[in-house]
């Protein structure tokens, strides 16, 4: 399954956080009692072998910055000069660990100052393991983003299973990529199949406004003035919701294939379509920050192409059969033919094509990622090789 061959195995995800702690030897010469926190894909359950490494720098453990004093007859406080506002702060604090971490972390290389962006950060290369690394500082809605997802994940497994499905899928059709740009994300599509799997009917998922309204105190949590709230350990009973994973891929592809861009917004927290507030192509609502548009980036071009490839995605299904192959690809494996994109627009009756030598590629691809991943976590280097198309 795709899943299965795609998702982070457990010595990946112990070297990520080995990773962590490599990082945090280097800030602690600057505050010592600092903590580096994995975010993201690492542990949202939504992370594929070779996705990046997002790291938040924690300064709010050390002590003169958190609420309880420590304990003991001494204690040390650390304080920092007066600067204009918050954000040039961290803007200075990851220049200056940046800086070490270029000159002193062993197999750290192409070390990037991206202090500008929104969320600044500093960008580098960990040789050893292989990770492309990203180190923010003061980014607690991103972690409390990474907590979200992770509860969504494991309220029902066709969840997980369907985000890494259409993930693969756009990858194929050339709607994500690793280049930034103006590609619809790995986030987005996220975010758009919660969003499906929210108005189903009965519902498979609850909405964020549902979640925030079973939150006990302890999960209150208001950041930057923004409602951060949800429950944390959410029971949710079996949903009534019988629908199988290839019922859920065709109707991502039919919904999203008609859904009215040019005017609607998405939004996981209502679980249902907006008028969008701005004229960007592609409106996504981000669940806290509720005035930005995780999908700013994308242009009517992007959102077009991904439109074309879910309506022949949505008629491919149709014709070939999920339950019933009667050719070889077929199904999902279908999906992943060539020339799918040329083909948009064009006459539907279209000819079977035998087994393509893009998915052979796109196999192999995954199966080496995998593999040469798991032989920097494994001493012996062997692994266990699990095709997605029998």
């Amino acid at each position: 399954m795709v899943l299965e061959e795609m998702q982070l195995t457990e010595e990946n995800t112990r070297l990520r956080f080995l990773v962590c702690s490599l990082i945090k030897e280097i800030a602690a010469a600057y505050f010592p009692e600092c903590s580096i926190r994995p975010f993201g894909s690492t542990v949202n359950n939504f992370g594929k072998m070779g996705c990046d490494l997002d790291m938040f720098l924690d300064l709010d453990g050390i002590s003169g910055r958190n609420k309880t004093k420590p304990g003991g007859a001494f204690s040390v406080e650390y304080q920092t000069k007066r600067v204009a506002s918050e954000r040039v702060a961290t803007q200075s604090i990851l220049s200056v660990i940046g800086e070490c971490i270029d000159q002193f972390a062993p197999g750290c290389t192409g070390m990037q100052k991206i202090l500008n962006a929104r969320c600044p950060l500093v960008r580098f290369s960990h040789q050893p393991s292989g990770f492309q690394c990203d180190l923010t500082a003061n980014n607690r809605i991103a972690m409390r983003s990474t907590e979200l997802l992770y509860i969504y994940s494991t309220l029902d497994p066709r969840v997980r299973a369907l985000v890494f499905g259409i993930r693969c899928w756009a990858r194929v059709q050339g709607i994500t990529s690793s280049v930034p740009g103006a590609w619809i994300t790995n986030f987005s599509l996220t975010m758009m199949v919660l969003f499906l799997l929210q108005r189903r009917n009965p519902p498979i998922i609850p909405t964020l406004d549902q979640l925030k309204a079973q939150a006990a105190e302890k999960d209150v949590h208001i950041i930057e003035s923004h409602d951060c709230t949800f429950a944390s350990d959410y029971k949710m009973k079996s949903s009534q919701n019988t629908e199988t994973l290839e019922d859920l891929l065709q109707e991502f592809f039919e919904f999203y294939g008609s859904f009215a861009f040019n005017k609607m917004s998405i939004n996981i927290r209502k679980g249902k379509e907006q008028n969008k507030p701005e004229p960007s192509p592609l409106h996504i609502q981000n669940p806290f920050e509720q005035a930005l548009n995780v999908s700013k980036n994308v242009n009517q071009t992007q959102l077009d192409r991904f439109v074309r490839a879910a309506r022949e995605s949505a008629w491919i299904l149709q014709q070939e059969g999920l339950k019933h192959p009667k050719a070889n690809p077929w199904g999902f494996s279908a999906l992943l033919l060539p020339n799918s994109q040329t083909s948009m627009g064009k006459s539907k009756k279209r000819r079977r094509q035998p087994a393509s030598e893009r998915i052979k590629n796109l196999l192999d691809s995954l199966k080496a990622n995998k593999q040469s991943t798991d032989n920097l976590s494994r001493p012996n280097g062997h692994q266990k090789i699990i095709p997605i198309v029998r």
